[in-house]
Formats: structure tokens, sequence, C-alpha cells
């Protein structure tokens, strides 16, 4: 690694990054093979990933030359998705959700893009002269995975997620588009990390809906995550009990990854979980409260948050399917409250939320929908 590049490292980590590389804006080949993930029609509805700059990096900025590559750990001490689950089936309170880790703080965007933008500021007393710099994180036509692959920053995993052998999975990646000739991190005779993964399936046998449809490739519109977030209308019938209690995203193939088993959690404290009323948390949320939220209660809760991103509706949608998912004890009074918010939103003027709700009291009811 050149004085440079150790320098950006250091400066880097400093600002709190777990890890950080630099890597030439080069064509790399998964750029290539993106384009054939596109047309097996796997991008479901996100028609921003057909923006051909994600391709093309060259596209992205003028007299781009290199690339620095960030990653911030998120994980934190709190159960996984696949170990609380079974506590929460086993609880005779109100119907518990599960909310993706990585959203339970706040809006990881604002906490990279401070950073980044922290680093770039560095760069300019570093570097004299004109250049540009431009961050990003996870909000531009950029396929941060690749570069940071390149950067030497660890390997794409079977589940399609970077994965580093020191610290798994659980991290955001950002980047740093310049104009700054800067030496690599990895030097010309060292190779990128190598792919670890080896015979596990664990991450491709655990996903419910069967995402996975081959090693290293997803299917997003199986995904939990596409399905709780980018979907805008109803969510087809044939995932709806796979998804279980989740309402927002999904962890399963990080949970599993044996490369996260004991993944630090070092995550700074804005990503723990935020409070959803008093003595509740995004944790394990309460269904029958994310459920019955109007629309000024959603913006009021999750403001400064990633699950907005869903948006009032989406959520509603999907708490209303997990409720159907939801051991319910019969007679129990969380059981009756549950059937009659059903009820009312069986009733709503919104589609998908009727739509929802009348699924999930065919559920617990066992009456068809």
């Amino acid at each position: 690694m050149t004085t440079n590049s150790r320098w950006i490292v250091e400066r880097a980590e400093g600002l709190g990054f777990a890890l950080c590389g630099v890597v030439r804006a080069e064509q790399f080949p998964e750029l290539e093979r993106f384009k054939e993930w596109l047309g097996r029609g796997y991008a479901g509805e996100m028609s921003y990933l057909r923006d051909p700059r994600r391709a093309k990096p060259a596209l992205v900025m003028d007299d781009l030359q290199s690339v620095i590559v960030c990653a911030l750990n998120y994980n934190t001490d709190h159960p996984y998705s696949t170990e609380a689950a079974s506590s929460a089936a086993a609880c005779d309170g109100p119907p518990q959700g599960w909310i993706s880790r990585y959203a339970w703080g706040d809006d990881y965007h604002d906490v990279m893009w401070e950073k980044l933008n922290a680093l770039c500021a560095m760069l300019k007393e570093k570097f004299p002269g004109p250049f540009t710099a431009r961050a990003y994180a996870d909000t531009g036509p950029v396929a941060e995975r690749v570069f940071a692959k390149h950067a030497g920053l660890g390997w794409l995993g079977k589940n399609t997620l970077l994965l580093n052998e020191t610290i798994g999975s659980w991290f955001f990646l950002g980047v740093i588009f310049t104009s700054l000739d800067l030496a690599p991190s990895l030097e010309p005779a060292e190779t990128t990390p190598p792919d670890l993964c080896g015979n596990c399936r664990q991450c491709l046998d655990a996903c419910p809906t069967g995402a996975l449809v081959e090693p290293y490739v997803l299917d997003a519109r199986k995904c939990i995550s596409y399905l709780t977030i980018e979907l805008r209308g109803s969510i087809p019938e044939e995932f709806r009990e796979a998804m279980g209690w989740h309402i927002y995203g999904c962890d399963i193939c990080q949970d599993v990854c044996p490369f996260n088993r004991a993944a630090p959690s070092r995550s700074p404290q804005v990503f723990q979980p935020r409070e959803e009323a008093p003595g509740e948390s995004l944790l394990r949320p309460n269904l029958e409260r994310i459920a019955a939220i109007d629309e000024k209660q959603f913006r009021d809760l999750f403001r400064g948050s990633a699950v907005k991103r869903t948006k009032w509706v989406g959520l509603v949608r999907n708490a209303c399917v997990a409720i159907g998912n939801s051991p319910l004890r019969p007679g129990s009074a969380e059981r009756d409250r549950v059937v009659e918010l059903l009820r009312r939103l069986s009733g709503s003027g919104i589609s998908t939320v009727a739509e929802s709700a009348r699924w999930a009291l065919s559920r617990i009811k066992g009456e068809p929908s």
C-alpha cells in the first residue's frame, strides 16, 4: 500500500469506518454480468437499477480516476432474527414483528454521508490543486460491492453480499468517486481476497422464499427485503406465509452465514434500536401498534429512519401479513383486539391494505379471504 493510500485508510478509520480501500475506476467483469442479471428480470420493479451508469462508472463523473471504498459496522449485541424468532413465537403478549437490524436506528444514508463528506474535506486539505470528489452512500448509480471487492475489502458471497473474513457482512458500504489519480490499496502482485464460501449453502437453504436461485444469484422479486420495501403493490400470496414476522427487510441470509457468527458488534450508538413507544423499541416491534398507526404517526415515528422508504401504506400492509402469520392464542385479549383491528383495516380505501388485512383475518379465523 502506498503512502497516500495508507493516509486515506488511516483517516477513514479515524472517522469510525471499519474498513477502507482504494481502487482504480475500471470496468470490472462483475459490471458486465450485471446486464445479464437485469435481462432475467431479477430486478423486479426497481427501475433505478437499469440506469446505464451503474454498469459503466465512467459515465457517473467526468475525469473519474479512483474510487475510495469505506465500510461502516452496524452490528449490535442483540440476537439475530433466527435466534429471536423462537422466543417471539412462544410469547403470549401482542404479536411481534422484525425489522432488519440495519434500520433499527438512524438512517444509515445520513450517517454515512456525514463521514464520507468529512473524508472528502480531508482529501481537499491533503491534495493541492483542483480535483473532484463525490460521495455516494447507497444513493447513486454505483455498484459499491464490486469496487469494495477489487479494493481488497472482501469477496462477493453466495448470498450476493460482500463478506469479510474478520467482520462478516454487517456493514454499510459507501464510496467516494474522485478525479484524483490514487494508487490502489492492492499492490500489482496482490489479488483480491479469495472466495471462502467453499461448499457452504447455508444462506441458500435458509432463505424462506428461495430468492437465492443459485449461488451468487438473487432473484429480488422473491426476496423478503424487496417484497417489504421496494414492492408497491400487494405481496404475492405465494410468499406471504414464508415472510413470517418480517415487516421491513430480512436478515436471514446474514444470520446463518458462518462468517457472522463471531462478527464484532462495534456499531455507533446511532444504530441501536430506537424507541417506538414507552418501553418498546424497533427491536421486535408491536405489530398491533404498527398496523394501527396513521400516516402522520408513521412520519413522526420514522423521521430520520431508513424505514420511511417503505412508506406508510407499505408498512401497514407488511404488518397485516405478519399478523396473519402470528401465533395468536384463541380466546386471548390480544387476538380479539387484532381481529377487530384487521376488520377495520379490511374496509380501508387503500386496496393493498384492505386485501392484506382480509388475508390476515382468513389466517386467524380460518375463513376464506
